[in-house]
């Protein structure tokens, strides 16, 4: 059984087999299999204008091919590594950027104190720049059509300010439990703990009439990741079940994460000019 990531922070098991998923595009995910590896997850388009782009996330597993939803398509992903096929004498693995633009990017950000940026770095700068609200908004319109793309850091400092929220958020989105912490929402009442219909009110998420995780923040219940709304996409696809004690931690995490990421994402500024 393989980890796949069904939804964000909803990480179910398949088969990996072609006689049972048929489409696995393996050209991208068996890097997710064959070793230690994490993967950017995107769509090409997203047209929604009630959420504006936020159709970005982190995975260390094979991914549904609506883990990122868009109305324009299914999830495209970037593994960070490579690794080489049987056949290949050389087998180690690569780095997944072009070789001629990553040089061009460590030169750019060489500090000196910061040294000069690893593959790490440089994701971390990515995905630190697609959660920049400057960004998301400065190219909302070409967002709706097209790939993402990077802009070039204008100075080193500002480069390494960049990953350093990046790597937070890249912590945080592959659910470390060390960045995320305490999760200081208690589920309380009396219950059998099946969902029912999931609603907010008044700093609390109900799970049924008499059943709610407390001092719960607004900006979880409502806040989108990758076209979905995690804090409550969650919930939904669990009506009628009863949740676990892992379930109840599980979803206390959620709404860590994703209070924590609009913190983090409000501090992160560029340049675009």
């Amino acid at each position: 059984m393989t980890p796949i990531v069904y939804r964000p922070f909803d990480t179910r098991y398949t088969v990996y087999d072609s006689n049972v998923a048929v489409h696995r595009r393996e050209r991208a995910t068996r890097h997710l299999i064959e070793g230690e590896n994490i993967a950017l997850i995107f769509s090409r388009q997203a047209a929604r204008s009630d959420s504006g782009w936020n159709h970005a996330l982190v995975s260390k597993h094979v991914f549904d091919n609506r883990g990122v939803y868009s109305n324009k398509g299914i999830s495209s992903a970037s593994p960070l590594y490579l690794y080489p096929d049987e056949q290949d004498l050389d087998q180690t693995r690569r780095v997944n950027f072009d070789p001629k633009l990553y040089a061009k990017l460590k030169k750019l950000a060489t500090h000196p104190d910061h040294g000069t940026p690893d593959e790490l770095d440089v994701f971390d700068y990515i995905y630190g720049v697609l959660h920049c609200p400057d960004y998301r908004s400065t190219y909302a319109e070409f967002l709706k059509i097209d790939f993402p793309r990077i802009p070039w850091p204008k100075t080193p400092a500002e480069f390494w300010d960049v990953p350093a929220k990046g790597h937070t958020l890249r912590q945080l989105h592959l659910m470390d439990p060390a960045t995320i912490g305490a999760t200081p929402y208690p589920f309380i009442g009396e219950g059998d703990n099946t969902v029912d219909k999931p609603r907010y009110e008044g700093g609390k998420v109900w799970i049924n009439k008499t059943q709610y995780f407390d001092d719960a923040p607004e900006v979880s219940w409502g806040f989108y990741i990758g076209g979905y709304q995690p804090a409550q996409k969650w919930l939904k696809d669990r009506k009628g079940r009863p949740l676990t004690l892992e379930d109840v931690r599980h979803y206390q995490r959620i709404l860590k994460i994703l209070s924590e990421t609009d913190r983090i994402m409000q501090t992160i500024e560029m340049d675009l000019s």
